[in-house]
């Protein structure tokens, strides 16, 4: 009781009453004349106003202190402009409404600190995704623009091979145009809790395969060797066969784009433990260990290669851990320069 602003004035209070009770205890021993009474009582209520205004001015200086502190320390925060959180000093015998309160404000602070900071970075990271897309959209329509109009303006100069040359690479810029507007929109909608996994059971080695196949002929043309492997006994998974299809080709696609001809890129698909790992390692040009946290940023960009046609804004790891996130697993990354770069996920059994 005594820990509270209330039990701390109800001990001062019985205080005061019980000194003023003993003071009338003593003095009404001595009454023996009249004037002598009027004179004592006079003196106890003049005693007992002056001890009670005392005792009233020692309780509000004790409240109002520590209550200025905080107000300071609140306006001190707001000049900063909500920057650094406010660190009041604690009284190590004080756990009352007021020590509370400046532990709330504390708190509060810390967080308000961190949220602005966080709205700061994202601030930042829209701009930069928007500087990045714009130029991955100009690229495209500039192209697909220049082609359309040597079209147009020589028409009739141009052989049938010539004019469907033309049409074939308009139709290409078309296609990447089409691709980065779905990302982003897929990117948009998976963050937003938009959709939903529909998990069933299925053997992720055989969609290892699958994707490995479609992509073997790009693979081949690119002077890259593509397979597949995977452990002996693997269980089936339970996942999205839509959303996991889509993550290993995002990982296929990154590994051929920084994979140089003569490469090697492996799928592998292991049991590991109540869990199963399918594996995506290259032979590439690797990551620097500075960025290898920054590789599923939406908003990350690796330096171009000879084999990247300039339609990466970065978007396909994104989307990859976010639809892991989604199935309750886990995306990890392992890279070194010029030793290649390897992509992990793990997916519960079926």
């Amino acid at each position: 009781m005594i820990r509270t602003l209330y039990g701390r004035l109800a001990v001062v209070l019985m205080a005061v009453f019980i000194t003023i009770g003993a003071l009338m205890i003593l003095a009404s021993q001595k009454m023996i004349e009249t004037q002598r009474l009027i004179e004592l009582a006079t003196d106890l209520i003049i005693g007992t106003v002056a001890f009670s205004l005392v005792a009233a001015l020692i309780v509000f200086r004790l409240l109002t202190v520590r209550l200025r502190v905080l107000s300071e320390a609140i306006e001190a925060f707001r000049a900063g402009g909500f920057s650094t959180p406010v660190r009041l000093a604690r009284d190590g015998r004080a756990d009352d409404e007021i020590q509370k309160l400046s532990t709330a404000f504390e708190e509060m602070s810390e967080r308000i600190v961190t949220q602005l900071a966080q709205l700061s970075q994202v601030d930042q990271q829209r701009r930069e995704l928007l500087a990045n897309v714009s130029h991955d959209l100009r690229t495209p329509l500039a192209s697909m623009q220049g082609y359309l109009e040597m079209l147009l303006l020589k028409a009739e100069e141009m052989t049938p091979e010539d004019r469907n040359r033309y049409l074939q690479v308009a139709t290409r810029h078309c296609e990447r145009l089409g691709k980065l507007v779905q990302d982003l929109f897929d990117l948009t909608k998976l963050e937003a809790r938009e959709v939903q996994p529909r998990l069933e059971s299925f053997p992720l080695s055989e969609l290892a395969q699958d994707v490995v196949q479609k992509f073997a002929l790009a693979a081949n043309k690119r002077g890259l060797a593509l397979l597949a492997t995977s452990g002996p006994g693997c269980p089936p998974v339970s996942a999205d066969i839509g959303m996991i299809e889509r993550v290993l080709e995002n990982l296929i696609e990154n590994a051929m784009r920084y994979t140089p001809a003569g490469g090697e890129i492996s799928v592998d698909v292991q049991a590991a433990g109540e869990r199963v790992e399918l594996t995506v390692r290259d032979t590439g040009q690797g990551i620097d260990t500075s960025q290898v946290q920054g590789v599923f940023d939406r908003y990350y960009r690796v330096e171009r290669t000879e084999s990247d046609n300039g339609s990466n804004v970065g978007l396909g790891l994104a989307i990859s851990r976010r639809i892991v996130q989604l199935h309750g697993g886990e995306i990890r990354v392992r890279s070194a320069l010029g030793k290649g770069t390897a992509f992990t996920i793990d997916l519960a059994r079926g």
